[in-house]
């Protein structure tokens, strides 16, 4: 496998603060503008703010979807809630933070500790969180699925 990868992302301004951001690998467009906390800022649409957040976001699914596969992790569902921190770091905004909290329902309770490790792991391994300077927060929730709670 070869270690160094290349994704083109490109962007086009439409009008007043809204721009296209597509990418030639990928299957859809995606409208991007300026937060609506800012000056002119669009509500409703994507922000850098936010794709930042959703790509630190993003790269734990998937790196736990592999780790928990090479474990052999029996789960039922992962979801997780990313909170991205915009503040104003030595006179400059700065994405400061990202709270990650991940919510992973497991089969088998006797699979709590193996299923924490997968996720610290997944936390630590994140090739987004790895290449970025904001402090990451991690907060993970295990839980034992409905479908076999404790009679």
């Amino acid at each position: 496998m070869e270690t160094t990868h290349i994704y083109e992302v490109d962007v086009n301004w439409v009008n007043n603060r809204l721009g296209l951001m597509h990418s030639t690998e990928l299957n859809r467009e995606i409208e991007v503008a300026t937060p609506p906390q800012f000056n002119k800022g669009i509500p409703g649409v994507w922000s850098p703010e936010h794709l930042f957040t959703a790509a630190v976001n993003s790269c734990l699914m998937t790196t736990f979807l592999a780790i928990a596969e090479n474990f052999k992790l029996d789960f039922e569902s992962f979801s997780s809630k990313a909170l991205g921190k915009l503040e104003m770091v030595d006179g400059k905004y700065q994405m400061s933070e990202v709270t990650l909290i991940p919510q992973l329902t497991i089969v088998r309770e006797e699979d709590r500790d193996k299923a924490l490790r997968v996720l610290q792991k997944s936390e630590a391994a994140c090739l987004i969180s790895n290449s970025i300077r904001s402090k990451i927060i991690f907060q993970p929730e295990v839980v034992v699925g409905a479908g076999n709670a404790a009679a």
